[in-house]
């Protein structure tokens, strides 16, 4: 049986849309504005790809999409954190990019959307990243997720109107593929490229890039959650029913259509299951694995306590007990007002407008941040976590030692190279330190070469 990591290193990777709007147009294409976006970057570090002080990773993606992918995470309190600065460290380089646009003549407003789909039809993602033993087969591992994956925006879908319908899931039609090493070419649930930013004798990374980005903090927290205790009981070999799908693609997209959770799945080995049954099975033998678990519980019995929740109501369908945490619930409830009071059809513009309203990142402006602050939504974390997050690196993984190495480079000037792994000193004479365990906060070797830094002022 390989290792339970019942203590997990994850992370999020975020896609941002952007444009720039002067009274409802754009003023200009996204890849100039994206250059807007990043010219404080440029101008400072020489390159629109870097890692911050924060431990995470800035960059400008393929298609002129930013992008922020986390500090190395041990909790789910923290990542959470982590990936709400990351929105905050957006919005402030949008601000700077208004003032610049401003100052050569180009005023306009710039939006950066924490949603998939742009009004094109152009896809963009939100992966997550967990890290898992090298002893798992990875295409094994996956097929036995994919039940659980597909149904998965049942609970933590955004939420999206698409032709003349209100579906849960902005991602789920946008994927191709179960298992594939490709990443836009088919687009699959699970990413099997072998990149584990690690010791690839010990680790393999598991990259999912079939969930949506989430603006509320506990939906994010369920996805993360429910995804990591599945993880550990596949690990275990905890006794999970088998819901092997005779094609995992198939009836992904029906189950975005149907908040009732009905849509049967054809299983390999003959019969059918429903959609439903697959999430309320799964968390039967989460809340059963609670009782063997060996660890700090805390986080996830909030989780359980939510999955729990989100699960009877669907089942219920009465929303009530879960619409200011679940995105796509909460945003259905605001738009079924707005389509009610103008007794409209779901393909009317204004609620268009609002479903992408929703995801502005910006919190003076955002509709996502204008119900938080009326109390329509539930918060997972705090600002002063946020706040925080947004400085410093987490503490207790190997994202410490990046921080901390960035921290000495950057004061005394240095000529550096980083990234998830490796941290290099240029000049005078070439050092590198190579950290191949993104567990370890602590390392003496890092210790050494920031006093090698620092000794040559």
């Amino acid at each position: 049986m390989a290792p339970v990591f019942t203590r997990r290193i994850m992370g999020v990777e975020t896609e941002f849309g952007v444009t720039a709007v002067r009274d409802g147009r754009p003023v200009l294409s996204p890849e100039e504005i994206s250059r807007y976006l990043f010219r404080p970057v440029v101008a400072k570090h020489r390159s629109s790809n870097i890692f911050i002080a924060n431990g995470a990773r800035l960059y400008l993606d393929v298609g002129a999409h930013p992008e922020y992918a986390t500090a190395e995470c041990d909790s789910i309190d923290q990542l959470i954190a982590h990936d709400k600065a990351g929105e905050r460290i957006f919005a402030k380089l949008a601000r700077t990019a208004e003032e610049a646009l401003a100052n050569d003549g180009v005023p306009g407003e710039v939006y950066l959307f924490k949603n998939n789909v742009d009004s094109r039809g152009n896809s963009y993602g939100a992966h997550e990243n967990y890290l898992v033993s090298r002893e798992l087969v990875l295409k094994s591992l996956s097929r036995q997720l994919l039940p659980f994956l597909i149904t998965r925006q049942l609970i933590c879908g955004a939420g999206i109107i698409k032709n003349g319908r209100y579906l849960l899931s902005q991602r789920a039609d946008q994927v191709w593929e179960g298992v594939s090493s490709a990443t836009t070419r088919t687009r699959p649930i699970i990413n099997t490229r072998d990149e584990p930013h690690g010791d690839s004798h010990r680790f393999r990374r598991m990259h999912v890039i079939v969930g949506d980005s989430n603006m509320s903090e506990p939906t994010l927290a369920l996805k993360i959650g429910s995804t990591l205790l599945v993880l550990e009981m596949l690990e275990a070999g905890f006794d999970l029913p088998d819901f092997e799908l005779d094609d995992p693609i198939e009836h992904i997209r029906d189950i975005a259509a149907d908040p009732s959770g009905h849509t049967q799945l054809k299983l390999r080995r003959g019969g059918h299951v429903s959609a439903f049954e697959v999430q309320k099975a799964t968390f039967e033998a989460a809340t059963r694995w609670m009782e063997h678990r060996e660890a700090d519980n805390t986080e996830m019995e909030k989780v359980l306590d939510l999955w729990g929740r989100v699960l009877a109501a669907i089942d219920s369908q009465h929303f009530s007990g879960v619409d200011r945490e679940i995105d796509w619930v909460i945003k259905r409830k605001l738009l079924t007002q707005v389509k009610n009071e103008l007794g409209c059809q779901w393909s009317h513009p204004k609620l268009a407008h609002i479903d992408l309203a929703y995801h502005d990142i910006r919190p003076e402006r955002g509709l996502f941040y204008l119900l938080e602050r009326k109390g329509l939504v539930a918060r997972w974390s705090s600002d002063e976590a946020i706040d925080a997050a947004a400085r410093q690196a987490p503490q207790t993984t190997r994202a410490k030692l990046r921080g901390d190495f960035l921290q000495a480079v950057r004061q005394h000037g240095a000529s550096y190279n980083v990234d998830w792994v490796n941290l290099k000193v240029n000049r005078p004479e070439p050092r590198t330190v190579e950290l191949l365990d993104p567990f370890a906060s602590e390392d003496e070797r890092v210790d050494a070469l920031i006093s090698y830094v620092k000794a040559q002022q």
